[in-house]
């Protein structure tokens, strides 16, 4: 078994419950199915998003999916000077047969300018 840190951001157009809600499931459904991952196999997800997210947590929506086992931690992203606004970051610990160089980071909407590299 391998453990395995998989990435990945998302933004949002407003701060809301519902559309931090909506786009947090959106990225972890997205990381899950590139990665062909297995609930059971998560360690824990750490999330961060920018100061201008405060209506909800993310770690909510994980649960809303059935994260219950994991550890869950939500941590405000740190200001930088021109960096991007309302995102929301995370990363999956994983433990499995998923090697680190098959990672599939996940990168949608706006915050795919946070890893050109990946965007080839």
């Amino acid at each position: 078994m391998n453990t395995t840190s998989i990435r990945g951001a998302i933004t949002l157009k407003e701060n809301n419950e519902k559309e931090i809600i909506i786009s947090t499931k959106e990225l972890l459904l997205e990381i899950e199915n590139k990665n062909n991952l297995n609930r059971e196999n998560v360690i824990s997800i750490l999330f961060s998003s920018t100061k201008d997210l405060t209506a909800e947590y993310p770690a909510k929506a994980a649960r809303l999916l059935g994260y219950t086992q994991c550890g869950l931690m939500c941590f405000n992203e740190m200001e930088v000077v021109g960096s991007i606004n309302k995102c929301i970051r995370v990363m999956v610990l994983y433990q499995g047969s998923l090697e680190q160089r098959n990672v599939k980071h996940i990168y949608l909407r706006d915050a795919k300018t946070l890893r050109p590299d990946l965007n080839k």
